[in-house]
């Protein structure tokens, strides 16, 4: 085929989702090697998710991630990113009309509105002979792939990761994608680019997470790396630690899958096998990656269950006794509650649109035991805010912090956010950041400022008493619990 009857051909839409990268990107991948030029597409379908459509923090991410994503695109030669607005079905009939695409070649996602979605559309290409393909690149297996000596689905975390490390076989990356057709300046389909997505908000509310992150694939290559060498030999000593760096923050890369689980899995790899299976670097990694199959467990259950955003997966909690109480609600979304490290959590979070994994857990289990909120409240907000809203996670998080997931913490294990303060910010280091007002607090008094002499006791304007009182709060959530199990 001539050069010019080759630039002239029918290209191949590849539908970018999940996959905001270059490096790893089976779709892209596949695509760029058809000898069809390739038409990089990405499509705001806030239709299909309906509840779950992006949260206000995801839409600030996803609005610097498609900006590097399109400069890469164009930087390695593809055709520049087309963004539209719509339904995806509907939008990708539009872009296959223009252009008269070929194929289209994407990417698997997980969630269940996506799947049904994806499945339609799938079904509708072939039907018309467009060819129409799907690959696995978010997860590291089908959710699918993994079962029991039975055939079914696993409940419990331990021997699903433990099945999931007998299986093995977790591909390596692939190469970065390269077109073998450059883009020579056709214009194949015309969309709205990405600020016309809509995505940046009125009001810059978002200066704490653009100080905290650097979306896009170099970005989370580059935390990627700096973590391998310097934070995963010491992940387990400093995990729980909110003050100090010791924890990855690669979550909103890869739910943007601006890196891919593959690429992170053998990193850590490489750097293990250098190290030596024998030390303490490789208990540390083992830690770390068990992380990463956690992330798997989640869309397992998810996959199986899926309702598991919105009802309890186990059963015993569909008539759970929870309050509403919309103030209580708000001084918790707020930093307001009286508890300085709940208060710096929910701060952090509302800052940087993160907030450390050891304190996700500490807020939650005070909003549905201690405040005895639901936990949906606590997954709505959560989803609003993070910049690493991640369906599979965020539900299995809550439900396992509300007692009501798979292998769930049981719902009588109570935080108390008092000994956790103590235990895991000893010296306030993380309170101080978060919660200036009680900067000038000793050691001794920074958990608690209430017990504070007058003199050093900040006001209740500069910061609020607490809002529940620990015992009294956790015995009431026990005598729910205990009706509600004698009432299933």
């Amino acid at each position: 085929m001539s050069a010019n009857k080759t630039q002239n051909a029918a290209p191949v839409i590849v539908w970018l989702r999940s996959d905001l990268r270059i490096a790893d990107n089976p779709a892209l991948f596949a695509a760029a090697q058809s000898g069809h030029p390739v038409l990089p597409v990405f499509i705001l379908d806030d239709e299909s998710p309906q509840h779950w459509k992006r949260g206000a923090a995801s839409r600030w991410w996803l609005h610097q991630s498609l900006l590097k994503l399109d400069a890469a695109l164009q930087k390695a030669g593809f055709h520049s990113l087309i963004c539209v607005v719509g339904a995806a079905g509907a939008a990708l009939d539009k872009l296959i009309a223009e252009s008269g695409a070929r194929g289209v070649y994407w990417n698997r996602c997980y969630e269940p509105w996506a799947m049904t979605r994806d499945k339609t559309i799938k079904e509708n290409l072939k039907a018309r002979g467009i060819d129409a393909q799907g690959f696995s690149s978010f997860l590291m297996f089908e959710p699918w792939e993994i079962v029991n000596k039975t055939g079914g689905d696993y409940k419990v975390f331990t021997p699903f990761s433990k099945a999931c490390l007998e299986r093995g076989g977790i591909r390596p990356p692939i190469d970065t994608a390269k077109p073998s057709i450059r883009h020579s300046g056709n214009i194949f389909a015309k969309g709205v680019g990405v600020e016309g997505l809509g995505l940046m908000p009125k009001i810059n509310w978002y200066g704490g997470m653009a100080q905290s992150f650097q979306p896009g694939e170099a970005g989370a290559w580059a935390r990627m790396q700096d973590f391998v060498q310097d934070g995963v030999g010491a992940y387990k000593a400093q995990r729980d630690f909110p003050a100090i760096d010791g924890v990855s923050r690669l979550s909103p890369h890869l739910h943007f899958g601006e890196i891919s689980p593959h690429q992170i899995w053998h990193a850590v790899q490489q750097a293990l096998a250098a190290q030596g299976p024998e030390t303490q670097f490789a208990v540390h990694a083992q830690g770390f990656l068990r992380q990463l199959i956690w992330r798997e467990f989640s869309y397992h259950l998810l996959y199986h269950a899926p309702d598991f955003p919105d009802q309890p997966w186990n059963k015993q909690f569909a008539k759970f006794p929870w309050h509403r109480d919309d103030d209580m609600l708000h001084k918790w979304q707020r930093g307001q509650t009286g508890f300085p490290i709940i208060d710096a959590g929910m701060r952090q979070l509302w800052q940087t649109g993160w907030m450390h994994n050891r304190v996700r857990m500490i807020v939650g289990s005070f909003l549905v035991k201690n405040l005895l909120l639901h936990w949906r409240a606590g997954e709505d907000w959560f989803w609003d805010t993070l910049v690493d809203a991640d369906l599979g996670n965020n539900a299995a998080g809550w439900q396992w912090i509300a007692g009501c997931g798979a292998d769930a913490a049981p719902y009588f294990r109570i935080f108390n956010p008092l000994l956790q303060s103590k235990k895991f910010d000893a010296g306030g280091a993380y309170i101080r950041e978060y919660v200036p007002e009680l900067a000038s607090l000793p050691d001794s008094l920074i958990h608690t400022p209430w017990e504070a002499p007058p003199m050093l006791r900040p006001s209740a304007k500069d910061y609020p008493p607490p809002i529940v009182d620990l015992a009294q709060s956790r015995d009431r959530a026990l005598k729910a619990y205990a009706e509600s199990k004698s009432a299933a």
